[in-house]
């Protein structure tokens, strides 16, 4: 008898290492894919501006929530629009699924660092940022 509960103890065992070894190989794939996705935007988004950003995500149950794209600094070269906008069509092509959400941001290093932001525009009008260096 005792060697039929060890049997059916060691299939038991056996079955939930399966198990779980199948349900990883969904996961470790998707970050792989994934890791591989942004390092072709991190290098599609370095020769387009000629600065390399770091692109995270984020999935979940097979969905693309989001994709964050860091500048290590400020970057004045475009309007924000326009680099927003090669931003979301490096993701959209690279990355299979199209996210929720794509975050960009900036760096803007220690405090002080000389960089004034201003908020401009009229009520009720667009307003843009502006910056300048000192």
């Amino acid at each position: 008898m005792a060697d039929t509960t060890r049997l059916a103890a060691f299939r038991f065992a056996a079955f939930v290492a399966l198990a779980l070894g199948l349900a990883a190989c969904g996961v470790i794939s998707t970050l792989v894919e994934g890791w591989k996705y942004a390092k072709a935007v991190e290098a599609d988004l370095e020769s387009a501006t000629g600065v390399k950003p770091s692109v995270g995500f984020k999935w979940e149950n097979g969905r693309l929530l989001t994709v964050t794209v860091a500048y290590p600094q400020l970057y004045e070269k475009k309007p924000l629009a326009a680099l927003a906008e090669i931003v979301r069509r490096s993701v959209e092509t690279h990355f299979k699924q199209k996210p929720e959400d794509i975050e960009l941001s900036f760096s803007l290093g220690r405090s002080g660092s000389g960089t004034v932001a201003e908020l401009q525009g009229d009520e009720g009008g667009v307003r843009g940022v502006s910056s300048q260096r000192f």
